[in-house]
């Protein structure tokens, strides 16, 4: 818990639109018009949108068919999602360069903590000098604001954009809540919206007047929280970024094996396995690593830097990529082994630029069966085939 005699200085940093800024980096002849980023046919999924596209109410992962029919004069263009990955660690290198504590809170938002660095020079030239210096090295606009904890810098990023900066000063953090909806405020999504309009609380203001013993009878532990941040209270420190993190998983089989069949599926069944579990903690991998053990014990090791994603299908084409390219003799294996690392905070749990409505409606369910009942309640029919007899003669 952070000191409360300690005066924080925190940043919240957000590339605004990333992906659309990305699109129009590379085709200037976007810039200043309605454009949609993700699937291109009528059943794909937006993955982005500008500005100019939100107007005509337009927004994410809405079906690409709606958006069309609500602003036919959008531009559409399909993802990159190497090119975002690029750009993203472009930009988190320009930040490690210059902030001495910064944390990677997605793809494309950053918190820096500069307490100390008042002491030295201002923090408020600081970040609008990073603001500019990462804006003329990648030519992406970039807004942020500082506050005394993330809870403001991020209220009052979303509130500068576009390319937009603000400060929060010290003792006026309340005061700068009050007036906005309760739906800025972190942690209140829709249906606890709702239920405060319902309650006739429209501004953070009103939230922030109902008694503590209220809140908490109404919404629990929840309510607790949201008294706390509507009088503009966050503690929570800015976490340390480490791209060293990783999901794994790993099988050493009781018989050595020289199966291809068995070894694929084994392949498809633990990538699911990892898949599942970054996505449960919405994380996004940007590294796919294969681990290959043979009878004698050698060990082979082949990783390959993606795109940022938790999709199983991307993860397990790159699986699939990489063991077709380690497994290059024909030995008895003895240990398969999947690893995602490159882990960055991130809730793109399907592959918004390609699929359609269909299979994100079926990816949900799977992860929500799984949620319900455990990891191994329900695989690709592949994975299935690997039947209980198999997994007695092969798993240890």
């Amino acid at each position: 818990m952070a000191n409360p005699a300690v005066r924080r200085f925190i940043s919240h940093l957000d590339l605004d639109t990333f992906f659309v800024s990305v699109a129009r980096l590379d085709n200037s002849k976007l810039v200043g018009k309605p454009v949609i980023v993700g699937g291109l046919s009528d059943r794909g999924i937006v993955a982005s949108c500008s500005y100019e596209t939100r107007a005509f109410g337009v927004h994410s992962a809405m079906p690409m068919k709606i958006a069309r029919r609500l602003c036919p004069a959008a531009e559409i263009v399909s993802g990159d999602p190497d090119r975002y990955s690029r750009l993203s660690r472009d930009v988190t290198e320009i930040i490690r360069e210059q902030v001495p504590l910064y944390e990677k809170a997605s793809i494309d938002e950053f918190y820096a903590d500069l307490t100390g660095m008042d002491r030295y020079f201002g923090c408020s030239q600081f970040m609008s000098e990073l603001k500019q210096r990462i804006t003329k090295q990648t030519g992406l606009p970039i807004s942020y604001a500082l506050a005394s904890n993330k809870l403001l810098s991020k209220v009052a990023t979303n509130e500068s954009k576009p390319n937009g900066q603000a400060v929060i000063d010290f003792g006026t953090e309340r005061e700068y809540l009050a007036p906005l909806v309760v739906r800025k405020l972190p942690g209140v999504g829709e249906k606890t919206s709702s239920l405060l309009r319902q309650m006739g609380v429209s501004t953070i203001r009103i939230l922030s007047e109902i008694p503590l013993p209220m809140m908490q009878s109404r919404f629990g532990k929840q309510g607790v929280e949201m008294h706390r941040r509507s009088h503009g209270i966050d503690e929570s420190p800015v976490v340390p970024y480490s791209e060293q993190k990783s999901i794994g998983t790993e099988e050493t089989f009781e018989n050595d094996t020289i199966d291809v069949q068995f070894l694929h599926r084994e392949l498809v069944r633990m990538t699911e396995k990892v898949s599942f579990q970054l996505r449960q903690q919405k994380k996004l991998c940007g590294c796919v690593t294969i681990k290959l053990r043979y009878a004698d014990f050698n060990t082979e090791v082949r990783q390959t830097v993606i795109g940022y994603t938790s999709s199983d299908d991307m993860l397990l084409k790159t699986a699939k990529e990489l063991f077709k390219k380690i497994y290059d003799r024909r030995q008895l294996v003895r240990l398969l082994g999947v690893r995602l690392s490159h882990l960055v905070q991130g809730q793109y749990q399907i592959d918004l630029f390609s699929d359609t409505v269909e299979n994100i409606r079926l990816y949900q369910a799977m992860d929500h069966i799984r949620s319900r009942f455990g990891e191994n309640a329900v695989h690709r029919s592949i994975a299935q085939q690997l039947n209980e007899v198999e997994k007695e003669r092969y798993v240890r």
